[in-house]
């Protein structure tokens, strides 16, 4: 098992990605603090995992949360090996439909909850010589035209962890690595397209230049990803981001209808 006794906390748990990358970390042999905010759906995963998990159902962007949610891996199992930081706030819009409060509700899911966390864990991942793992996106990079906001917040947690990657690792022996992820299918992506207007199967009839694969990415590749970075495997690798995505993101050539993407 590659998690052996590491007590990690995952946000965003309760479905998607961060539900993914719980159960595989259960799988490996961790314990697991999941979070929130879909009370009935984070009772399904810890009814599904059983006693190596905890269940903190809170917004994490509330004054206190992130304190919370350490002392509840401290209380529950002794120790903080590691932070998964994947809760984000998934939105679209654009220059003309971001004002100035949106864009600072959307920094504050995306990029200051996360930052707040890895303060608040500090203390106990620099005594376990522990590892955090930020949930970035590819659209980090530019961003697609209706992901402004989005794209900005992910762009900032990006730079955060090249930045903390090399500070914290020489001063506090912690890792920080990111992953950014592609276009995944998650039950929070299936909902967007469906309030789109597109079918249910939408996701079967893609162009290739999006899905060349003939599909997209499932939530379990994106969680097997994290393990390498989570596990002492990874060894001294820390500020550095991997993108997960079939094809090139950068300096390729989308077609002029991107109405699917939105």
């Amino acid at each position: 098992m590659r998690l052996k006794d590491k007590v990690i906390i995952v946000t965003g748990s309760t479905t998607g990605i961060g539900k993914a990358i719980a159960l595989r970390c259960i799988e490996e042999g961790a314990k697991v603090v999941i979070n929130g905010l879909e009370k009935e759906m984070g009772e399904e995963v810890v009814k599904a995992i059983g006693d190596s998990c905890v269940l903190h159902i809170e917004d994490i962007t509330n004054d206190g949360a992130a304190q919370r949610l350490v002392n509840l891996a401290i209380k529950f199992f002794g120790k903080l090996d590691a932070v998964v930081n994947n809760a984000a706030w998934v939105t679209s819009s654009n220059l003309h439909t971001t004002d100035t409060d949106y864009l600072r509700r959307v920094l504050e899911i995306n990029t200051i909850a996360p930052f707040t966390l890895i303060q608040a864990a500090l203390g106990h991942l620099t005594a376990s010589k522990g590892t955090v793992l930020n949930i970035g996106s590819v659209n980090a990079y530019s961003g697609e035209p209706n992901l402004l906001a989005y794209s900005i917040s992910k762009g900032a947690l990006m730079t955060m962890t090249r930045n903390l990657g090399d500070t914290l690792f020489r001063e506090n022996g912690v890792r920080i690595n990111q992953i950014n992820p592609g276009w995944v299918l998650t039950e929070t992506e299936t909902i967007r397209k469906k309030e789109h207007g597109l079918p249910v199967d939408w996701y079967k009839s893609l162009p290739d230049v999006y899905a060349p694969s003939g599909r997209i990415l499932m939530p379990e590749e994106i969680a097997a990803a994290a393990i390498y970075f989570l596990a002492d495997e990874s060894g001294p690798v820390s500020g550095q981001v991997l993108d997960v995505e079939q094809y090139p993101f950068i300096g390729r050539n989308p077609p002029k209808d991107t109405s699917i993407l939105k």
